[in-house]
Parts: structure tokens; sequence; C-alpha cells
């Protein structure tokens, strides 16, 4: 079911029942209110699962001694600092940022294509992030010849950004519509993994090795420094989407509705296109390929929020770092001693979610 059909809903049910004024007035505010509280549960257990996050490894703490390590790091022990701090923080932080990053860019490219199944890996971005990261891998190539030290995200920002880019010129020819947008992404992912197995042939036995490691997602080479970058796009591109918020609730109407109320939809799709393209390009190129997170993430705040950009862009960002946090907690868990790339365990739980969406009778939301 569309967004129109509701309105349609709406207007032929309030017409039935006509109720008061200060009934829709009071209506509204408790739909808020709800939301309110929803999205300040979803912050709450996602601070748990930092907590949670930041106890577990090798050398295991209380939830209690985290909480102080958090607020008072004097008060506590200078082991257990360092650990928090500098080892683990990095870590359990960049999961945050990158499934929120990696979350709203899904959001974000279902809002402007119309489609449930855009998502930064579906779109082809993500497979062209990880064919750049491996020829740096590889063979040694660096795309960007300034950054060298950083070949590896360097190469993956370069060549996500080039995917985009080009998806976006052959969605300018004539007659293109949304559906054939996303075929094109589609496409792309099949020619990057021709690509990669092509790497792979050739490339030595421990390059093949590297490569396999990297296409699988990790976090657990984050520092300060990549955090502070991913970060710091975050902080920039989610004001710039808040400011198009109404926009982009009206695109789901449709472009031909979103015009009539003012929207230019092939400016906007251009803008929003660039920057969710800007974040999953960060958000993969420092820790590798993580799938389903860009897909599922906006589902369950599509769910428990609604299309109202107001709530869906903050859902989306806390449920992609919910998500995201839960697995790398799980990486931890499932084999005591070893932390399992956290690509597969989004993957193991991102495909039976997947499915459960699309066989439930909720995929009327669309």
């Amino acid at each position: 079911m569309t967004i129109e059909t509701r309105l349609e809903a709406h207007e032929s049910s309030t017409s039935t029942f006509m109720p008061s004024a200060g009934d829709e007035g009071n209506l509204y505010r408790a739909l808020v209110l709800r939301r309110q509280v929803i999205l300040a549960a979803l912050g709450l257990t996602l601070f748990a699962s930092l907590c949670v996050d930041l106890a577990l490894g090798p050398a295991r703490f209380g939830l209690d001694q985290v909480v102080t390590a958090i607020f008072t790091p004097g008060a506590v022990d200078n082991s257990l600092r360092v650990i928090l701090w500098e080892i683990r923080m990095p870590v359990a932080l960049m999961a945050l940022v990158v499934g929120a990053s990696l979350s709203i860019a899904g959001a974000q490219m279902q809002t402007i294509l119309s489609n449930p199944l855009a998502s930064p890996f579906t779109l082809g971005i993500s497979a062209g992030a990880s064919f750049g990261a491996a020829l740096a891998l590889a063979f040694g190539v660096t795309l960007i010849p300034t950054l060298v030290d950083y070949a590896i995200p360097a190469n993956a920002f370069f060549m996500a950004m080039l995917t985009a880019f080009a998806i976006h010129l052959l969605s300018m020819r004539r007659g293109v519509t949304i559906e054939t947008i996303v075929l094109l992404g589609i496409a792309m992912v099949f020619i990057f993994n021709s690509l990669m197995a092509l790497i792979q042939f050739f490339a030595s036995q421990q390059a093949v090795s590297a490569v396999v490691f990297w296409t699988m997602g990790s976090l657990t080479k984050a520092t300060w420094p990549k955090l502070g970058i991913a970060f710091a796009v975050l902080a920039v591109v989610v004001p710039l989407l808040a400011r198009h918020g109404w926009a982009l609730t009206a695109m789901r109407l449709g472009d031909a509705k979103a015009e009539s109320l003012g929207v230019k939809p092939r400016r906007l799709r251009l803008e929003v296109l660039v920057m969710v393209s800007l974040l999953a390009a960060i958000a993969v190129s420092f820790v590798g390929t993580i799938g389903f997170v860009g897909l599922v993430g906006p589902h369950i705040a599509r769910l428990l929020l609604g299309e109202d950009q107001r709530f869906f862009l903050p859902g989306s960002a806390l449920c992609g770092a919910l998500m995201l946090s839960v697995g790398s907690v799980l990486s931890k868990m499932i084999l005591p001693g070893t932390i399992i790339p956290i690509g597969i365990i989004t993957s193991l739980v991102g495909i039976p979610f997947f499915l459960f969406l699309i066989l439930s009778h909720k995929k009327n939301a669309w």
C-alpha cells in the first residue's frame, strides 16, 4: 500500500466519521509521542549494546566497570581504561557510525528510487569499493597517488564514487526509468564480481586471502583517525538530508505528485544520490563490504516509525547502528576467543530477516 493509497483511505475514513479538529490534534500528538518514545527506546538499546560490546573480548569486564570507564575514565584502573578507550572503543564506535551511515544511505536510496531493494549493496556501490580495495591488496595499484599510505580505503572510496557517478550518468539518458536505474546497479554488481574473480585468478595465494578477508567486512582495524573521518562525513551529510526532509517525504507519493507540491524530483534525486554514495563509500572503504545493513535497517525503521523523514531518518540511523553493534557482539560470542568478520554476521542475520519482510503481510507497506 503506497502513501497515496493510505492518504486516500484516511480521507475516506475522515469523511465517514468526521472527527473534530481537537480529536485530530490529539491523534497527531499521540502519534508523535509514540514515535519519540520508539526513538528513545532505540537509543537506550543502542547504548546497552555498546556497553556489552565494550565488555566482551579476551579480557571481560562487568557492565558497571564499562559504564564507569565511559563517564568517569579517571575512576577506573589504568589497564581497564587503556583497553576500553584505546583498543575497543574505536571498534565499537565504528560499528555505530558505519551502521548508521549504511542504513541512512539505504533508506534514502529506497526513498528516491521508490524501490524496497535499493541499497549501497544492491546498487553496486559496495561491489565497486571491493574492486578498488582488491586492486591495492593484490597488485599494489593506487588510484589516488597522493594517498599511498591509505591505498586500500582510497581505492575503495574512488571506485565507489565512480560507480555512483556512472549510474547517475546512465540514468540521465532519455527513457531511463527508476526501475532501469536499479537494474543498472544490479548489472554493476555482476561486473565488479567478475572483475574480482579475475583479480583472484591472477593474484598470489596470500593476496587472494587478503582480498577474501577484506570482502567479508571487519571492524578490527578501526582507529580513531578513521573513526573521525567516517563520523565527520556522517555529521555533515545528515543535516543536509534533514534539510530535504519534507521533499523526501513527498517523493514517496511519486514524481508527479511531488512536482505538484513544488519538489524537483530529478534535481533532488541527484543531490541525495551524491550524498548517500559518499556515506556508503566512506563506510565501506574503512571496514570492507558489509551487506544487508543498508537494506534491512531502513525497513525496520519504516515499520516502527513510518515514512515521515523527521522520524524515519534518525530511526534508520539508530536501527542500522544497532544492527551492526549487535552483530559486533555476536561476532565475539559465537566462537569465544575468535572474532568472526562482521559481514558474515550481518548476512546470516539479514538474509532470513529480509525474506521474512518479503513474505510477511507487511510487505504492503510499499
